[in-house]
């Protein structure tokens, strides 16, 4: 016998054997109608159910009873429905910290809009109350100015970078003004010795005293009037020397002249040991601050002294005694540098002393400026560049040049030389 009785709305599921498992999940097939019993019981179902059994039975239940049967109601009746609701939900959380926990209401496909929108409003009505926040105005910096002002800003920009500080331009213009005089200085220092003295006086061709003096006397009495300049010893020192025949070596003009002439190398001493101080200074400022500025320096001086001693040996070259008199007009009063050939110091200095030692100023001055040019030639290595060939391959890397193997191949057909 078989019941084809229809199963009650209100009937609960019934508990199956959980060792025998379910044939079939219904959750995992949601559109079969056929399957509708066997999901659990909705609030919705549920609610139905209880509203009809009020309406049969007795008055209608009490608000707080229509709310909770409200927020059952509003629950998915599907797995891919409550996980959409729960997405929903944390998004809500996310996008309203300040809400109440019991506001956010989820908002999924069964759910009343309208409820939900009332339980969110006043979530947004805290959050608002408790912090404001709109977008920031737009900032003068976001605007661009014109085109003319953006151009004059490059070009003062790039002005700026060219530029070069002052202080170290000053440096080197000191370095390449000081280089000439220094060597100059050094050069006359190397003529006022003693090993000069010998050299002249022994070397061949160098003229003789008429008036009895030999090389020994010569080396004698020149000493001293060397070791006089550089000392500082008053005129007693050469105004006291005697000859064998005991008479005075030095007449009292020669011994002024002697002075002037010590006061002059003195000087000139004394400002080459200041510049070369200030040189020293100069060159520990550049290597500390300006990369090749010591070089630029020095190359600088080096043809400014090259200039600068070409020039005065070709007045030499073309009228050495005028050179000479005028020479000794800048630094003397007139009168008081002419001696009778009797003189000592005509005897001890004639002039050709004063031609070698000109010539050996120059020449010593002369290979030095040139051997500085040398060692400061601004080379492409010294300058910080690439070497020539490796920018040539750069160039060629780059495609500036690819046409040049092009028009360097032979034509077709013929074949290349080949260098064995």
């Amino acid at each position: 016998m078989k019941d084809n009785t229809p199963t009650p709305s209100g009937r609960l599921n019934p508990r199956l054997d959980p060792a025998a498992g379910p044939a079939l999940d219904p959750a995992e097939d949601t559109d079969e109608p056929a399957f509708e019993w066997m999901k659990p019981a909705t609030a919705a179902r549920a609610a139905e159910g209880q509203g009809a059994a009020g309406t049969a039975a007795g008055p209608a239940p009490a608000a707080g009873s229509t709310a909770a049967a409200g927020s059952d109601a509003a629950q998915p009746e599907s797995r891919a429905d409550r996980k959409a609701a729960e997405a929903a939900a944390a998004g809500n959380a996310e996008t309203d910290p300040n809400a109440e926990p019991g506001l956010r209401a989820p908002a999924g496909p069964g759910a009343a809009p309208g409820r939900n929108a009332e339980a969110r409003q006043p979530a947004r009505s805290s959050a608002v109350g408790t912090h404001y926040s709109e977008p920031l105005p737009t900032s003068a910096l976001q605007i661009r100015p014109p085109q003319e002002e953006v151009e004059r800003r490059n070009a003062e920009r790039e002005q700026a970078a060219r530029a070069k500080p002052v202080l170290p331009r000053f440096f080197q213009v000191l370095l390449a003004i000081f280089y000439p005089v220094i060597l100059l200085v050094l050069a006359v220092r190397a003529v006022t010795s003693p090993l000069f003295l010998w050299v002249e006086y022994h070397r061949p061709g160098f003229p003789g005293d008429g008036y009895g003096f030999n090389a020994d006397d010569r080396m004698t009495y020149g000493s001293y009037a060397v070791d006089y300049l550089g000392n500082w010893s008053g005129p007693r020192y050469l105004g006291e020397l005697v000859n064998r025949s005991g008479e005075k070596l030095f007449k009292d003009g020669e011994v002024s002249h002697m002075a002037d002439v010590k006061l002059v190398f003195l000087s000139a001493f004394g400002a080459g040991a200041l510049l070369v101080l200030i040189s020293i200074i100069a060159i520990i400022y550049l290597r500390r601050r300006t990369p090749g500025g010591v070089r630029r320096g020095l190359f600088a001086g080096s043809i400014v002294t090259l200039v600068l001693i070409i020039g005065l040996g070709t007045l030499a070259a073309l009228g050495w005694q005028q050179f000479f008199t005028e020479f000794h007009r800048i630094f003397f009063a007139a009168g008081s540098w002419t001696f009778a050939l009797e003189d000592t110091l005509i005897r001890l200095f004639p002039g050709q002393f004063w031609i070698d030692a000109g010539l050996v100023i120059a020449a010593l001055v002369l290979i030095t400026a040139v051997v500085t040019l040398i060692l400061t030639w601004p080379t492409r290595r010294r300058r910080g560049l690439a070497p020539a060939r490796k920018a040539r391959k750069d160039e060629d890397a780059d495609g500036s040049d690819v046409n040049d193997d092009a028009d360097d191949a032979p034509e077709t057909g013929t074949a290349r030389p080949v260098n064995l």
